[in-house]
């Protein structure tokens, strides 16, 4: 293994930081947009691109994780199943939170309900973050994964 591979190895442990670093703070910009925007049918165009902008961030991150990351983790370390199993589970519940999103920016939902939609898709989003930096960064450190990173990780 060359340096160049070391270094594309250990990447993914940094990837995964980034990403997440990245989300939060496209999180925080949306929860902004929405302390300062009036109910969202009056919205400016900008609350809703925040909006959407994160659903579509956070729900690509996931579904690559599930399509690429995870199986290639479970392949090379049989006995994290149970972990993958768990955050593949907060993955869908998170989908659920953000899909009740995205309908109540489509309805013209209130500034202060999409506020509470966003507080509860943070709430589970950085619980599942951090369990997930627990439990693998270490593991993406040593990963032999040739993808690119917007296909493992999302567009992000």
């Amino acid at each position: 293994m060359t340096e160049r591979d070391t270094n594309r190895l250990i990447a993914w442990s940094h990837e995964l930081r980034g990403v997440h670093r990245r989300i939060r703070e496209a999180l925080r910009l949306t929860r902004d947009a929405v302390r300062q925007g009036e109910p969202a049918e009056d919205a400016s165009r900008d609350l809703l691109v925040y909006c959407h902008g994160f659903c579509a961030a956070l729900d690509g991150h996931h579904r690559g994780e599930d399509r690429s990351l995870f199986p290639a983790i479970e392949h090379a370390h049989p006995d994290l199943a149970p972990v993958l199993r768990a955050l593949e589970r907060d993955h869908s519940m998170i989908g659920h939170l953000l899909g009740n999103l995205r309908d109540a920016i489509d309805r013209g939902a209130t500034a202060s309900e999409l506020g509470r939609h966003l507080d509860g898709v943070a709430a589970i989003m950085e619980n599942h973050f951090r369990y997930e930096e627990r439990q693998l960064l270490a593991v993406l450190e040593r990963l032999e994964l040739h993808a690119e990173v917007c296909d493992v990780l999302g567009p992000l």
